[in-house]
């Protein structure tokens, strides 16, 4: 019996990518995996087209996220080819912007950085409101950072409203645009630590280093998964070669 008629077991699917065989049933239900027809006894009788699909999955899921992976085999399992390509071309412009986003954010990251903020005067600086709506963000989001230890605005005698002068203003404008670039507040601390300490852009540069080289592997990871979903497609299979 050839490889391209040769019946599977849920349980050779699972072992295949290293999932449970419930895991297989429920791509099944799901669309992620072609109808199978079941046996007399009513097993589903899986074959290489599964495996094809289990396989393009996978590799998908790990470029585009498992949501878009499961929109994507959806559609081509519809007859939607079309829609399926629409969702590819989506995955790849949205990770286009991220690059030029990134860009951006480093350049001006780099010049946020190099401002050497002002003389702190007991009266001067922005409220919370005042700063948030400045940079576009939620007050409570500054509370956050706050909270997480990355901004320590002064307070106002007797009222205690917090009061963010030059060099809060300064640390809160990269960890908008910090955040912007998907980093988390833990990867944040060490860029605001070591330009505080030093005056330091290294660690700046070491972060925006480090998102873009995360964006090269996901992009890699797409072109993988693209291949594969062509290769499925098209009924042709790169490990049969």
């Amino acid at each position: 019996m050839g490889r391209t008629d040769r019946a599977l077991r849920p349980v050779d699917l699972a072992r295949l990518v290293g999932i449970s065989a419930q895991q297989v049933r429920n791509y099944a239900d799901t669309g992620v995996l072609p109808p199978a027809p079941r046996t007399p006894n009513g097993y589903r009788r899986f074959d290489d087209r599964h495996r094809r699909a289990l396989l393009a999955y996978r590799a998908l899921a790990r470029g585009y996220g498992s949501d878009t992976a499961r929109s994507i085999m959806q559609a081509v399992h519809t007859g939607d080819l079309p829609g399926a390509l629409a969702l590819v071309d989506a995955g790849h412009a949205a990770l286009h912007e991220q690059r030029l986003a990134l860009r951006a954010a480093g350049e001006a990251l780099e010049a946020v950085a190099g401002q050497v903020p002002g003389p702190p005067s007991p009266r001067a600086g922005l409220r919370i409101g005042e700063l948030a709506a400045h940079l576009g963000v939620r007050a409570s989001a500054l509370r956050v950072w706050e909270a997480a230890g990355l901004l320590a605005p002064g307070r106002e005698p007797g009222t205690g409203y917090r009061r963010f002068g030059p060099a809060e203003v300064r640390d809160a404008r990269m960890i908008a645009m910090l955040r912007q670039s998907r980093h988390s507040l833990e990867r944040i601390r060490p860029v605001l630590e070591g330009l505080r300490r030093t005056g330091s852009t290294e660690a700046l540069r070491a972060a925006i280093a480090e998102r873009g080289a995360e964006l090269t592997r996901r992009a890699a990871a797409m072109l993988e998964g693209s291949a594969r979903l062509h290769h499925y497609v098209t009924a042709e299979d790169p490990t049969a070669r």
